[in-house]
């Protein structure tokens, strides 16, 4: 990054660097440098100073300066180990979408990575893009995101700070609308990137405006049950450590407790509604931190299986086989008085991705400084963004938002074709996605599939780790059933497509043969009309692509046959 300390002479008139700016920006650098202790804090001093100006005068719902948003996200960034790049993006945030700065002078004086990542997270002008905004808005962040995943990263941070705001929003349906929002889309992208502390905030905090009832109930079951969660665990975690220290495995072993929104999905309805009682299994999971490599895990899951009792079909490897998002641990539950306690296993490297997810690359590669190489910090390379980004041309702006919640609702899956090539696909997902996701191209011709050796229907629901083998037959023709099925953005915009073309070649059958009956009625012939080039002549002026699409106007009943018969002379002529 060039040296970005000439904002005093463009545009603005000077921004003077007040002397409340070293103190103001004093929290953020002491985040910054518990991280990268070299880190560049003139710099952020500067980009605070350059945000500070331009929002002077602005206001938060809460009544607070405005600057105090982009301090707090950058701050949250910091908390989490990103970049100096990263941070002076975040102060700068909103800066183009609600001032007069543009991303030319953002540009010429931070950079060109400081302005993809703030031209990345500003919305789209929703005054010339209407209802289809929000979702061209995201549409464009995944595309920002696929030159460099920091755009995500901010935009999340961003939702968090926004979400703990949010009860200063004066009404209610605004307030809903922002937490229904981030649990359909930005949770699921904090999920995806293995940012799981701004997952588990987000859910909360939108959890508690969207239920607010149940979630009070949840908070007083959580507390009721500390104390007796406290001794359950802990004798359990005592007893952990010592049989691992006796099979010679070096670990952490620690309860960490589960947020709200996660114990109240878990809870049955009736238990989340009336009160009753959280054993303490259901508050936390003990986490398993191996001070060794990969099969330093596997030893300490058959010490820990060898005293406690595992519970049936508790077992997960997401070291083998790692989730979508590069999570990686081992997953089990033991028995603890009756009651099963679920256990993760992991080394240093997996702990630090399951708590930073991306931004543990950008912590590892940071050095001291906080600067990191811009072919690191955008490197695409998780398949659940590569899917997006493989049908996101195809979707319709009406389309996209619905085909990108179905794409990141639930989790993921893996599943492996009879070559063993792992295939990851939305959890919930069908043959169908799978059918679409191994080739586009061939999907339509699948007319059935193999699931573990076992014939079973294209509309079938595919689990983690099973092997799944298509059959096809000669012809690509997806019936409309299939779409039902889809639960991928992938296949639903395939799938839609395909149907939308063939309405449109049944509709434009039926145009032309309306066409070709009413010109015989007439005493002319449509098909002398089509040989000597006059019906396309036709077409092209009245502002088709061919005689096909004008058919299926005709078809469509959206333009009449006796006008297009007029045009030919039919009409006027030959009645």
């Amino acid at each position: 990054m060039p040296d970005a300390r000439r904002f005093g002479g463009f545009a603005s008139g000077g921004a003077p660097e007040a002397d409340t700016t070293a103190e103001a920006a004093a929290p953020l650098i002491a985040a910054h440098r518990r991280v990268f202790p070299l880190a560049d804090a003139g710099l952020l001093r500067h980009a605070y100073a350059v945000a500070d100006h331009w929002h002077a005068g602005q206001m938060r719902k809460s009544g607070a300066p405005y600057i105090t948003h982009p301090l707090a996200v950058a701050i949250l960034l910091a908390d989490i180990g990103m970049d100096t790049t990263t941070l002076v993006a975040a102060l700068l945030h909103d800066t183009v979408e609600d001032t007069g700065l543009t991303i030319g002078q953002v540009k010429a004086e931070f950079g060109a990575e400081v302005a993809v990542l703030v031209d990345g997270v500003t919305k789209l002008d929703g005054s010339k893009w209407g209802d289809h905004a929000e979702g061209e808005t995201f549409r464009k962040m995944i595309l920002a995101a696929s030159i460099d995943l920091r755009v995500l990263v901010i935009k999340l941070a961003d939702r968090v700070h926004n979400l703990r705001t949010l009860g200063h929003h004066p009404k209610r349906e605004k307030r809903e609308r922002i937490a229904r929002a981030s649990m359909e889309l930005l949770v699921p992208f904090a999920q995806r990137l293995g940012l799981y502390d701004f997952q588990r905030e987000m859910e909360d905090l939108a959890f508690a405006t969207l239920a607010p009832e149940a979630h009070e109930r949840v908070r007083t079951l959580l507390r009721e049950a500390e104390d007796e969660r406290r001794a359950a665990l802990g004798e359990l975690i005592t007893g952990m450590r010592a049989e691992l220290a006796a099979t010679g495995v070096r670990a952490q072993v620690q309860a960490r407790p589960r947020h709200l929104y996660s114990i109240h999905r878990a809870l049955p309805a009736e238990a989340s509604e009336s009160g009753g009682r959280l054993r303490p299994a259901e508050t936390a999971r003990v986490v398993v931190v191996v001070e060794g490599t990969e099969a330093d895990c596997y030893v300490a899951l058959g010490a820990l299986h060898g005293r406690w009792a595992p519970v049936d079909d508790s077992f997960r490897d997401y070291i083998s086989m790692p989730k979508y998002n590069m999570y990686r641990s081992l997953h089990t539950a033991v028995l603890i008085g009756g009651e099963p306690a679920g256990v993760l296993i992991r080394t240093r490297a997996m702990d630090a991705v399951a708590t930073y997810g991306v931004a543990a690359r950008i912590r590892e590669a940071g050095g001291r400084d906080g600067k990191v190489s811009a072919d690191l910090a955008r490197q695409a390379d998780l398949d659940w963004l590569n899917r997006l980004l493989a049908w996101q041309p195809l979707a319709a702006p009406g389309d996209f938002l619905d085909g990108l919640r179905a794409d990141l609702s639930g989790g993921g899956i893996v599943v492996f074709t009879p070559a063993g090539v792992p295939v990851k696909l939305p959890e919930g997902s069908t043959a169908v996605d799978f059918a679409y996701t191994v080739s586009s191209a061939t999907a339509g011709s699948a007319v059935g599939v193999l699931v573990n050796g076992m014939r079973k229907s294209m509309e079938n629901r595919l689990a983690h780790g099973q092997v799944v083998d298509l059959i096809t037959g000669p012809y690509a023709d997806p019936p409309d059933s299939w779409l039902a099925a889809a639960r991928s953005g992938h296949a639903r915009t395939h799938l839609k497509a395909a149907i939308a073309s063939r309405m449109a070649d049944e509709a434009s059958v039926l145009g032309r043969a309306a066409a070709a009956k009413q010109a015989a009625a007439l005493g002319g012939d449509l098909r002398e009309h089509e040989d000597n080039g006059t019906a396309f002549s036709v077409a092209r002026r009245l502002g088709f692509a061919d005689l096909d699409a004008l058919y299926e106007a005709v078809g469509r009943d959206q333009l009449p046959v006796v006008e297009f018969l007029g045009h030919l002379g039919i009409a006027v002529s030959q009645a």
